[in-house]
């Protein structure tokens, strides 16, 4: 697998998730609409809803560690190689330290790196409920 694909197979599954938020995010918001206006049935939906989406909120947490345990991974496999490469420029894009830097580099990496979520927040949470 080369470092483009992963980006787009990461670039996709953030869009999913994006995706997947929205329709919990709508259906949240009918239901609180309808429990707003008496509807009991509702509120014991949107409280199930509720449930579900910390649910899914706990697997994109871990699978956001598993995410960062490869990228930790990656670096210390890198890393031996650093003091070495210190004194050098740089490389440029046609040039390559490895598959790891490659994918270190890469926009999957660098939102690793700063700890980028891509799931259910704690903000939607509280804001469909």
């Amino acid at each position: 697998m080369d470092v483009q694909t992963i980006d787009q197979t990461y670039n996709q599954l953030q869009t999913q998730a994006q995706q997947s938020a929205q329709a919990l995010q709508t259906l949240g918001n009918k239901l609180q609409a309808a429990a707003s206006s008496g509807d009991m049935q509702a509120r014991e939906w949107l409280l199930d809803l509720r449930e579900l989406a910390l649910s899914f909120q706990a697997e994109q947490q871990q699978v956001t560690t598993l995410l960062q345990t490869l990228h930790t991974t990656c670096m210390q496999q890198i890393a031996p190689a650093a003091p070495e490469t210190q004194a050098q420029p740089a490389p440029t894009p046609q040039q390559s330290d490895g598959f790891f830097s490659d994918l270190l580099r890469s926009s999957f990496g660098q939102a690793i790196a700063s700890g980028a979520g891509f799931g259910i927040g704690d903000d939607l949470v509280k804001k469909i409920f």
